[in-house]
């Protein structure tokens, strides 16, 4: 006679499995800590835009192009002259899957690449406007704040460098070639940066759902250092008590919260017309 199936537990769908929060052989459980990218490990960039601008980036190091035979050619449309600045090795969509994983839209088209060579604060020049992000860890939310952050004109964006997305095809790809164009600052310490972009004579905007006024009703003045806080958790305490200013972003509708990277985009463009307003 053959068993019949035990019955799930009582709130507890069948075939789940409760984590022992002390792990094996009675041991406090520890999630396993993100991997870092070890110093000269290459990535590869994919997707038409994302090539593109990688390789029109004169701060970018390219390795090695693949690509079918059709997206090179709609590449080389990109270039000058039709001449792609690297000679592409051919391969097939199968082969580019394989490489890159079944999920990636690379669109025929992978670059293998070194990181960006970092950048520090006094690379800024003056920016009139700056995007800075506490601990904003999704790579699809940093990668689409790029490309919002490159459209509306922002002169860098600054993360930590602990709890940030590593650079990756992921985020570049996401970013939709803002990885190669928006200068990415990365900061050990967010509250002495913010303190030094302060000293600088920025003021320091933070974007908090309880801010005392709407962004838009609230005295912005050049140069600007917009804080943008994780969702959930939102702007550490020291971030919160550095920024000059809370602001808050009201909406009309049934759902009152947005998510980071499309609340980045409407900050944006209130930050930008507040400190530029369009000629008349």
């Amino acid at each position: 006679m053959t068993d019949s199936p035990r019955p799930p537990r009582p709130g507890r769908p069948a075939g789940s499995r409760t984590a022992n929060p002390r792990g094996a052989a009675g041991r406090p459980f520890r999630p396993r800590p993100k991997r870092e990218r070890e110093a000269g490990e290459t990535l590869y960039l994919y997707g038409l835009h994302t090539v593109e601008f990688a390789l029109k980036n004169p701060r970018r190091r390219a390795l090695k192009l693949l690509a079918t035979r059709n997206a090179a050619a709609r590449l080389a449309e990109r270039f000058e002259g039709g001449v792609l600045p690297i000679d592409p090795q051919e391969a097939s969509p199968p082969s580019l899957d394989r490489l890159l994983g079944s999920d990636a839209v690379h669109q025929g088209v992978a670059l293998e690449v070194e990181p960006l060579p970092p950048l520090r604060a006094r690379d800024l020049n003056g920016a009139p406007l700056v995007l800075v992000l506490d601990q904003i860890t999704d790579p699809h939310n940093v990668g689409a704040i790029l490309r919002s952050a490159c459209a509306l004109g922002v002169g860098a964006v600054v993360t930590t460098a602990r709890h940030s997305p590593a650079e990756s095809g992921v985020l570049a790809k996401s970013a939709s070639g803002a990885l190669d164009l928006v200068p990415i600052i990365e900061v050990r310490n967010l509250g002495d940066a913010l303190q030094d972009f302060k000293a600088e004579g920025y003021q320091i905007v933070g974007l908090d759902s309880e801010g005392p006024a709407p962004l838009e009703a609230t005295a912005l003045r050049a140069p600007v250092c917009l804080v943008l806080g994780a969702e959930g958790k939102g702007l550490r305490q020291r971030t919160r008590e550095i920024c000059d200013v809370l602001a808050r972003l009201d909406m009309p509708g049934e759902i009152k919260s947005l998510n980071v990277s499309n609340a980045c985009v409407l900050a944006l463009y209130v930050v930008r017309r507040a400190i530029a307003p369009p000629a008349a």
